[in-house]
């Protein structure tokens, strides 16, 4: 009898451990299966693979411009990514795009969840050509414009100095600069780097990255490209041209531009992402990250043909002298390099003093505690410039009358004093002026902090004496 009892209370206690398991729901399908549960609550929710119907949407041409095409998917809990025909692509339940041209469009959406994914597309007709949507002046820098070919070629600046570099990643004191490692002209001769042209069109915003055979590529990436083989320090591999991909600019913050497919700009580090630091008629200034982190690297472009301050870009030429001919004045803002504003001054008088002035009108006011100044910007000659009286409207921000100012900070080989006036004649017969001599960077130059940000709501301008070289 007691053996039969003992029986029946270890029963007992199974059946409570079992009836008391973790509930829950046990379904490994479900979105909110629980690993732990042992007992199936009947909570499971599960995910239904995407229909047709999941991928429908509609559009509608703008309030401000019927070439503007506003697109929003019918189920707004998948995620959707958009391919709008025109060479751009977006994503999100409710997205634009701008349609310049007239002509077929073919809109392609794609929705997924985890349980999978669906598409349907479209065909949009835009009726009539509207130029004004071209009129954007990056497209113009980068194309030619609307009134141009149509298409414009860029190759690496090989003839200058500065045209490839790493600095780090985040950005340092320096700046956008590379101040890690900086390419002295025809650096990386017969890497495959040089004899790459690349094609932005205006129609359709096609990109073709023409190569030549092979392309550089950094080190740490070299076994994803069968057949390369080390040249000057990492890697040159076969590679097919990369043609009818697509350009993409996106402008926020800052100013990106992307590529598509397998094609990419210059140095390869494994991104398609490139920050436009400046760009002109003349020169593209990008900067993009690594593909682990850690590194930013520096690429400066020129158009085929076009004859910098080196020389001809794409693999060399012929040289021609150097010009110092600009000042590039920029504000910072100290605690973050990512916030600023630059402009150029162009010179006029040569061998003796001329006051420069640039205007930061729109500017934000109260953010910019830094003045960068690039003496002979875009050259990578040793001269000598002198400069005085650095002005904020009428009030002066810096002048040298105590015969020293430890208050600056050099970069690109840059170095400065406090001297004499060397030339006290005209408009500046100070008695000490700053001496900077040009390093040998195209990024050169030297900055110093303000005690506070500058109010530009309603002075804007900033001004200096200079002495320049010819």
């Amino acid at each position: 009898m007691k053996n039969y009892i003992k029986f029946l209370f270890l029963i007992t206690i199974i059946f409570s451990i079992v009836s008391c398991g973790k509930k829950g729901c046990t379904d490994p399908n479900a979105t909110n299966y629980d690993p732990d549960a042992t007992k199936d609550d009947g909570s499971c929710e599960l995910v239904s693979i995407p229909t047709a119907a999941d991928a429908a949407f509609t559009y509608s041409p703008s309030a401000a411009n019927t070439n503007i095409i506003e697109f929003t998917a019918s189920n707004p809990d998948m995620t959707a990514y958009w391919d709008f025909g025109n060479g751009t692509t977006g994503t999100g339940t409710s997205v634009s795009s701008t349609y310049p041209n007239a002509g077929t469009y073919t809109v392609e959406l794609i929705v997924s969840n985890s349980a999978g994914s669906a598409s349907s597309t479209q065909n949009i007709v835009i009726d009539q050509t509207d130029p004004s949507l071209l009129n954007n002046p990056i497209y113009t820098f980068l194309t030619g414009g609307v009134n141009g070919p149509g298409s414009k070629t860029w190759v690496i600046d090989s003839a200058s100095a500065t045209h490839f570099g790493v600095g780090p990643d985040p950005i340092g004191a320096a700046g956008d600069f590379p101040e890690w490692w900086a390419a002295q002209a025809n650096d990386k001769p017969g890497c495959g780097l040089y004899n790459d042209r690349y094609v932005f069109h205006l129609n359709n915003f096609q990109f073709d990255m023409i190569v030549n055979g092979d392309v550089y590529v950094n080190n740490e990436l070299a076994a994803d490209f069968p057949g390369s083989y080390e040249n000057l320090t990492d890697y040159t591999a076969p590679y097919t041209d990369q043609m009818n991909e697509t350009w993409t600019l996106t402008e926020n913050t800052d100013t990106t531009l992307s590529v598509s497919g397998d094609s990419f700009i210059g140095f390869w580090t494994g991104v398609r992402d490139y920050r436009i630091i400046n760009v002109s008629d003349t020169s593209l200034w990008l900067q993009y990250t690594h593909h682990s982190g850690g590194l930013m690297w520096y690429l400066r472009l020129i158009p085929e043909g076009f004859v910098s301050s080196g020389g001809t870009g794409g693999g060399g030429g012929p040289s021609t002298p150097n010009v110092p001919d600009t000042v590039r004045v920029k504000l910072e803002n100290s605690s973050d390099p990512n916030q600023f504003e630059e402009l150029d001054a162009t010179v006029t008088v040569f061998n003796g003093w001329e006051e420069i002035s640039v205007d930061f009108a729109g500017a934000s006011s109260n953010t910019y505690d830094r003045i960068v100044l690039f003496p002979g910007w875009n050259t990578t000659d040793s001269a000598t410039f002198y400069m005085d009286d650095i002005k904020h409207g009428n009030t002066i921000l810096k002048d040298f009358e105590t015969g020293s100012d430890s208050s600056w900070t050099v970069f690109g080989n840059s170095s400065y004093n406090i001297i004499t006036n060397p030339d006290a004649s005209g408009i500046n017969t100070s008695s000490y002026v700053l001496e900077t001599k040009h390093g040998n960077e195209t990024w050169a130059g030297l900055f110093f902090d303000l005690s506070a940000p500058l109010n530009l709501s309603s002075e804007t301008t900033i001004s200096l004496k200079v002495w320049t070289p010819q």
